[in-house]
């Protein structure tokens, strides 16, 4: 069986993000936003998977944003949607992403290696230490206020996780944070999966520099980001360790400059703005992802796609906004659009092969 290919490929990686969740990325009312219907994942997950897509990436959610269509109320578990779509898919890498204060460590060993040996070391695994403070209401935990113990607690969390992976035989573990008797891991995955991290805070970049092989981080002001970049993959590399960074993008691809630019006036015309209040209050509360000198502009690309880069325009323009990215030093972006299984196909067939062309795919 052979390592996950987003550990071994050279080329821009490219993925969808939040195709679990009612409305994906763009916080809309529009009617014809994506529905997070299990067919509708299945299709969209077989249409990547032939096209070359290397991830697809969900969001977890217990509770929604509110606002007129409760924006990320409707979600599927990440867990059991990475199962089922690595059964039904033959190259394409799928993550689970798994908070930590609501998932064991030893049922995540578990659910991973055994996702791991259905599907070739597809499987990836995407670590929230937690910033949404309603989702541990809904939880009935309580979401500590410092940052260093969310981190101290993801990383016994994880480390437990590698040590069930990688220890022969039984064995006791007594941290600050989990007790475990007599616990071992089989199976085990072949290979260790590729981690994925969101972090903002500096005990965030810290987790994420000793732990994961990528760091998700928003692309606001490339010139900004080439510098940002550079200085998340030193401090992997201050850690003996090989960091490459991603970022999110949002596409409006059309025929034509003009078509593009109506669809972003349609979206940014039929904002749930109830949900993006209150997701941008909970951002800048409890997460510290976000640059907050640049408000107005993120407000506008959280309704959107939720943050991320947008890259409207034709093909060609789509293609330059990707290969921008892939100078500023980003290792690859997650994809969002309106309606993926609508708006994929031209995608792939305008803008995939030009990527191709110029030597970044």
């Amino acid at each position: 069986m052979a390592q996950n290919t987003l550990l071994t490929h050279d080329k821009f990686l490219l993925g969808t993000f939040a195709t679990n969740c009612g409305g994906g990325m763009t916080v809309s009312t529009l009617p014809d936003r994506w529905q997070a219907t299990w067919e509708n994942n299945l299709k969209l997950g077989k249409l990547l998977d032939e096209a070359g897509i290397d991830f697809m990436l969900p969001i977890a959610r217990w509770i929604g944003y509110g606002g007129e269509t409760d924006f990320h109320g409707y979600v599927l578990e990440t867990v059991t949607w990475a199962t089922a779509l690595l059964a039904n898919t033959r190259n394409i890498s799928v993550f689970a992403t798994v908070h930590t204060v609501a998932n064991h460590p030893v049922v995540i060993a578990k659910q991973i290696a055994t996702m791991a040996q259905m599907s070739g070391n597809r499987v990836g695994l995407n670590i929230v230490a937690g910033w949404n403070k309603p989702e541990y209401d809904a939880l009935g935990v309580t979401l500590p206020d410092d940052h260093e113990t969310r981190y101290g607690y993801a990383q016994e969390w994880f480390d437990l996780i590698k040590k069930i992976w990688h220890h022969d035989g039984r064995f006791d573990w007594d941290g600050k944070y989990f007790q475990a008797k007599g616990v071992y891991g089989n199976p085990r995955p072949e290979f260790d999966p590729p981690i994925f991290n969101a972090a903002g805070s500096g005990q965030g970049r810290e987790f994420a520099s000793r732990n994961a092989n990528f760091l998700f981080t928003p692309a606001m002001e490339l010139d900004r980001s080439a510098k940002e970049v550079a200085e998340l993959k030193a401090l992997g590399e201050s850690q003996g360790r090989k960091v490459d960074v991603m970022t999110f993008s949002h596409v409006v691809c059309r025929p034509t400059e003009a078509e593009a630019k109506a669809e972003w006036e349609r979206i940014m015309g039929n904002i749930d703005n109830g949900a993006v209040d209150n997701l941008m209050r909970l951002q800048f509360a409890h997460a510290h992802s976000f640059p907050h000198e640049l408000l107005e502009q993120i407000r506008e690309r959280m309704a959107a796609g939720h943050g991320g880069f947008p890259l409207v325009g034709t093909p060609e323009q789509v293609a330059d906004g990707l290969c921008a990215l892939h100078a500023a030093g980003f290792r690859g972006t997650t994809l969002s659009f309106v309606d993926y299984v609508q708006e994929f196909p031209y995608f792939r067939d305008t803008v995939l092969p030009l990527l191709q062309q110029r030597g970044i795919r």
